[in-house]
Parts: structure tokens; sequence; C-alpha cells
């Protein structure tokens, strides 16, 4: 089973791991946009800017439509679920852990001040 989610999580990552890509996403989440579009805040070329999007298409984060030359991007946020599912497991750990700590520090509160270790004139 780890294998089999693994690709898919994989090539999200990956494709998450670039801050000109998450850019991209963060463009497509107001609306389509041409790769063109997304290209331009990015002084980047149409060739350079495609890379990005097959990568972003490849892991399922975008659906490309064309029309002739025109290439309109749409965001698919559904992709970003296994993601978001993954790192979840994660969130539930940390919260578990810093609850524990909460509750030791606030035994430690109630318990009052603590002796000074060092100086015992």
């Amino acid at each position: 089973m780890v294998e089999s989610e693994s690709l898919p999580l994989d090539t999200i990552f990956h494709a998450l791991g670039d801050a000109t890509r998450r850019a991209m996403l963060d463009d497509l989440s107001e609306g389509p946009r041409t790769v063109g579009d997304l290209a331009a805040p990015h002084a980047m070329s149409l060739a350079a800017a495609s890379k990005h999007v097959r990568v972003l298409e490849a892991a399922g984060l975008l659906r490309r439509e064309v029309a002739w030359r025109t290439h309109t991007c749409h965001l698919n946020a559904g992709a970003l679920l296994a993601a978001h599912e993954w790192l979840d497991r994660y969130r539930a750990f940390w919260t578990g852990r810093l609850d524990r700590l909460e509750e030791i520090l606030r035994q430690e509160d109630a318990a009052g001040p603590h002796p000074k270790k060092g100086n015992a004139s």
C-alpha cells in the first residue's frame, strides 16, 4: 500500500517543491490562466513556463485546455487532498505531543517554584 500511494505523493510534493510552481497554483486559485499569464510575473520564457506547467499537470494539480495556440490552465485542487491527508497524520502526532507538553508544564506550574541549584549557602 505504501508504494502505491508514494508515487502520486512524490509527484505532488516534487511539484510543490518549487516556489514558481506554488506561485502559479496561487494564481490559478483565482481562476483560469493562460501559460503566458502564468509566466508573466516570473519574467520567464513561455518555454520555461510550459515546463513548470507540465510538472504541475503530471502531478494532477492542474488541467490544461488547448484551443488553437492558446493553452489555458485550470487548478485541480482535489489533487492536493492526498498530500493534505498525508500531512494530517503528522498534524495529529504533533498536536498530541504538544497537548502532552502543555499538561506537563501545567503540572509543574501547579507544583510551585523549584529550588535553585548551585549555591546552597
